[in-house]
């Protein structure tokens, strides 16, 4: 690797005492290009990459010699003259039950506030950065793009270019159909997520659980936490049948990038760079949410870039260098 890599330990007030427990310290890749430490006096834009729904900030950067991880490709990009030199940081923001989707949430803790208002602030005091929107990106993939989107439509002042691949959106397409699998799955355990939960929690190795049943934990804990609860969250359907509960529903809707856009129109046209992308094979039916919410910025006048691949969700990777490429670009035009 051309660059340097540093492993940042940053304390959390935002996520201190959070429901689930989880530590409040994390430890944060930071990638600087060869640049960066040749040239002292120049600044440099940031990219924030978030990892996607089970991923860690560890797991982003363990070295595979088969395959690259995130920052060597960065690092290939940037060395070769294809990309524009970047700090690149990815925040770790996983929870108990595989992750926190990036929001501030009463079931998880407040991670939205956890990168915003203070590992931005931190890379920004202790980097060479341009400390500006226009100088800083959020990038990320599966739920790592849906934070990306989120994020950057609640905060265009902090993030004033956004690519999120593959991300989470229609969700009653990428979630919803999912339910009646959970009921079913839930056929191991007696018919109760508690009864799941519980052994979840106890065991050693817990991929060997339904996925389903997995990703209905982290979604819930984000999007429909109840505190008072047994579960510490509502699940949006009945444990027996399967059927959507309509009402914790639509709290999950609030949160769809496709529901929540037209009630940040005015941040979105803040936007200096929004590009999405979706492989036509996605298992989880996310090309058709990134369809529908195309749609729905065109709809609203708001200027976008939106491409579909023939890859699946997750053989996709060949697709960050198109993200990266999108925002080098996005940081030309910005002129920072």
């Amino acid at each position: 690797m051309n660059g340097k890599l540093v492993i940042e330990t940053v304390g959390s007030i935002a996520l201190k005492g959070n429901a689930l427990g989880d530590p409040r310290l994390r430890e944060i890749p930071v990638y600087l290009p060869p640049s960066y430490l040749n040239d002292p006096a120049k600044r440099f834009p940031v990219i924030y990459y978030l990892v996607g729904f089970t991923g860690t900030s560890q797991k982003a950067v363990f070295s595979d010699p088969w395959k690259e991880n995130i920052i060597e490709r960065f690092d290939r990009l940037v060395s070769s003259g294809k990309v524009r030199a970047a700090v690149l940081v990815i925040p770790d923001c996983f929870t108990r039950f595989g992750g926190s989707q990036y929001v501030n949430s009463a079931g998880t803790g407040n991670y939205e506030d956890h990168i915003v208002k203070e590992l931005v602030g931190y890379i920004d005091a202790k980097y060479r950065t341009t400390g500006s929107s226009a100088g800083r990106a959020v990038m990320g993939k599966s739920s790592g793009g849906f934070g990306a989107l989120s994020l950057a439509m609640r905060h265009p002042d902090v993030f004033a270019h956004a690519v999120s691949h593959s991300g989470d959106m229609f969700f009653e397409l990428c979630y919803g159909v999912e339910f009646p699998s959970c009921a079913t799955a839930l056929g191991k355990f007696d018919g109760s997520y508690l009864k799941f939960l519980t052994r979840f929690a106890s065991a050693r190795d817990k991929t060997k659980f339904s996925h389903e049943l997995i990703n209905m934990a982290g979604m819930a804990s984000c999007y429909s936490p109840n505190r008072r609860g047994d579960l510490g969250f509502d699940l949006p359907f009945d444990e027996r049948t399967g059927e959507t509960n309509a009402k914790v529903f639509r709290r999950w809707l609030a949160f769809d990038p496709v529901r929540l856009a037209p009630k940040r129109v005015a941040a979105l046209k803040k936007l200096k760079t929004l590009f999405f992308d979706c492989g036509t094979r996605d298992e989880f039916n996310l090309h058709l949410g990134a369809r529908k919410f195309s749609a729905t910025l065109k709809k609203l006048g708001v200027k976008h870039k939106h491409e579909e691949h023939a890859f699946g969700h997750f053989d996709m990777a060949e697709r960050y260098d198109v993200g990266f490429a999108q925002l080098s670009q996005g940081f030309k035009k910005a002129k920072v």
